[in-house]
């Protein structure tokens, strides 16, 4: 069994270090040469993005940083509203961004009991073999955790509080404002989803979709109403030269929540030749992440991911992935039948 480890936000690491439940450091944990002042977030950037996600225009990870999938995210948005498609914060833009300055881009949370209890699994092992002995592939950490949980980065938390800020029950943090107004979910959704749900921050209720388009050249999974309007908007990982992005007209054909993951190696271009099929067990970190929605083209999907950072900066093998708050989120919003285009 593995044992839980009772984390910090370390000042100087690219992610959080880990303490053991007794203070000392794993022998395993890279030290700091030397303390240094976190890169400061751009508060304007990031409460940019934090609009953004609230609306369902997801910049993907909130980091208080300019880049690609910002602008994206705010051209979704202008085409959403009637807006001139720029991209950038134009006149027109800026003005209807007016009405959200009263909303804070953080907050201030208290951890509690539950928020240390985990469980948390450690270092996830690298291959599939060893992944299958675990009882879930949760999360590893609580930073890690908290990230996915404010949309956000480990980096992101260090250097919102400040560099060292112990992770204790009653410690108060500062996190991106991303908890939504409701978690009024439907009744017939299954308490572990249920639970996912309001700890990824995804709110209810979300508008319907009539369809998704995944568009390669732009990088995105767009969701529509049944009106053609243009309702939500998600960066998106799209194929690769191995595994192209199957260009056409599909269909959602279902959906699975905390899915396990059915490993085979047959499948895969880059895996060895001595590997062999595993069944691995759910969780955030399993290689399609908290969902799995099913598309009438075997083997392909729109799922999760492990590492919402790479999201559009990384290859997949065929499948569309998105980060795990954007495909739970997609997941209210589509139902067995929904038409998926994919197009160049």
């Amino acid at each position: 069994m593995i044992k839980p480890y009772v984390p910090r936000l370390c000042l100087g690491l690219a992610t959080a270090c880990l303490v053991s439940a007794a203070g000392a450091q794993p022998a395993a944990a890279p030290k700091p040469a030397a303390a240094a002042s976190p890169a400061p977030v751009d508060a304007r950037v990031l409460h940019l993005q934090v609009i953004l996600d609230r609306l369902g225009f997801s910049p993907g990870v909130i980091d208080g940083k300019t880049g690609a999938m910002l602008t994206r995210a705010v051209r979704g948005l202008q085409l959403a509203r009637g807006l001139p498609a720029s991209g950038t914060l134009d006149e027109k833009t800026t003005a209807y961004l007016q009405q959200f300055r009263d909303t804070p881009g953080t907050i201030e949370i208290s951890l509690t009991q539950a928020d240390m209890a985990g469980p948390y699994q450690g270092p996830i092992p690298k291959s599939e073999a060893a992944q299958a002995k675990l009882p879930a592939l949760g999360y590893s950490t609580l930073s890690e955790r908290l990230s996915e949980r404010y949309h956000t980065t480990p980096e992101t938390l260090i250097a919102l509080n400040g560099g060292d800020a112990k992770l204790a029950a009653g410690a108060k943090l500062k996190v991106p404002n991303v908890v939504p107004a409701s978690r009024d979910y439907p009744a017939d959704l299954k308490p572990d989803w249920k639970a996912t749900l309001a700890d990824l921050n995804v709110g209810a209720p979300q508008r319907q979709a009539a369809k998704v388009v995944v568009d390669k050249s732009e990088g995105v999974l767009r969701a529509y109403d049944g009106e053609g309007k243009l309702i939500a908007q998600f960066p998106a990982t799209m194929g690769s030269s191995h595994d192209p992005l199957p260009i056409g007209k599909w269909k959602i054909q279902g959906e699975s929540t905390l899915p396990e993951f059915h490993y085979n190696p047959k499948l895969f271009w880059d895996a060895s030749k001595k590997e062999r099929k595993q069944t691995l067990p759910p969780g955030p970190n399993g290689p399609v992440g908290v969902a799995w929605l099913d598309l009438n083209k075997p083997h392909y999907g729109i799922h999760g991911t492990p590492e919402p950072a790479k999201i559009g900066r990384t290859e997949s093998h065929g499948c569309i992935r998105l980060t795990n708050w954007d495909v739970a989120r997609l997941a209210l919003m589509v139902k067995p039948g929904t038409p998926a285009i994919f197009q160049r």
